[in-house]
């Protein structure tokens, strides 16, 4: 940053001291400062209609959803035996809905029966058929950031849908490693005589493993999805950390809920898993956009070059919450 962009900043939080107009990360920002931030969010999540384009994310992922367990599967295949990816992902069990994961499961294992040849030619059309599925549905997503980030879409079209289809691979391929790993791990630790430690190690590590990765995850989207200059990490994690704490708390209750509370079966019969799945879906969408709009109102906040590269003055930085200041609430 040059001699004048500093001045400049200087004089912005000299004109609203105590805000964080010169925070260069987000830990900087005084209380104050997080207050203007925390009621932007408030107001963004209502104008922006987030629940709205929630549900149209959900819709898209939905449509995916079991073209892409058919490419999982034929993936799958390639390094290990089909018939044992149900039984590698039951650490999902505890955190889907009930009824859910046993329909993704029963989903799984009828591709995994289906005979080898049926799976070498499922490979080639299933994985086209859900990258192109899939495709859609993390365009409706990085849509959603674009909302969140207040950006218009600026990506060619080629460029935007090799993007989508890269995402969509490469989660395809990150999943069957870690089921693959979810596997040889215990065999692993029961050929060196450790295998009592399986359970504890289970029970232990499953959550932080979960936290870690669905932040990664996150932290991914953030930043690829919105098309403007990309934002430094440090302007990424804590809206990344808050959306994946917060999910998997959501996803807890949600599944309490619907244990103790709640019955779609008698409402929608033998849709009920479905419609639960759809629900958990789509809280999880709005958690992340709410996530995606804490880290847009946070770089909003301060008037340092959040993004990327040569530090540059506002205006000239690529990203619209860069470019400018958020409000003050008061």
């Amino acid at each position: 940053m040059n001699a004048k962009d500093v001045d400049l900043t200087k004089a912005m939080e000299t004109a609203d001291p105590g805000r964080g107009r010169s925070a260069a990360t987000p830990g900087e920002i005084p209380a104050k400062g997080l207050r203007d931030v925390f009621w932007r969010v408030m107001s963004e999540i209502s104008e922006e209609r987030v629940f709205l384009i929630a549900a149209g994310v959900s819709f898209y992922l939905l449509l995916a959803l079991f073209p892409a367990l058919g490419a999982l599967v034929s993936l799958y295949g390639f390094i290990a035996n089909p018939s044992d990816i149900g039984a590698h992902m039951a650490v999902l069990d505890e955190l889907l809905p009930p009824g859910s994961y046993s329909m993704i499961t029963d989903q799984l294992t009828s591709l995994a029966t289906q005979k080898t040849s049926t799976l070498s030619l499922g490979f080639i059309g299933g994985l086209l058929v859900s990258l192109w599925s899939a495709a859609n549905g993390i365009a409706a997503l990085f849509d959603a950031m674009n909302v969140a980030y207040g950006e218009k879409e600026k990506r060619g079209i080629v460029s935007r849908t090799l993007l989508c289809l890269a995402f969509t691979f490469a989660a395809l391929l990150f999943a069957v490693v870690l089921i693959v790993a979810i596997g040889v791990i215990p065999a692993l630790l029961a050929y060196l005589w450790l295998d009592r430690w399986i359970e504890i190690l289970t029970r232990v590590a499953r959550w932080p493993a979960i936290l870690l990765l669905g932040t990664l995850g996150t932290v991914l989207i953030y930043r690829y999805g919105p098309s403007r200059e990309r934002a430094k990490l440090r302007w990424l994690n804590w809206g990344a950390v808050f959306s994946t704490l917060l999910w998997l708390a959501a996803s807890w209750v949600y599944s309490y809920y619907l244990e103790n509370f709640a019955n779609y079966n008698a409402t929608y019969g033998a849709l009920g898993a479905l419609i639960g799945f759809m629900m958990w879906v789509w809280i999880s969408m709005v958690i992340l956009i709410t996530g995606a709009l804490l880290n847009a109102e946070l770089e909003h906040q301060t008037a340092v070059d959040s993004t990327t590269g040569e530090p540059m003055p506002m205006g000239e930085r690529g990203a619209f919450v860069a470019d400018t200041l958020g409000k003050a609430a008061d």
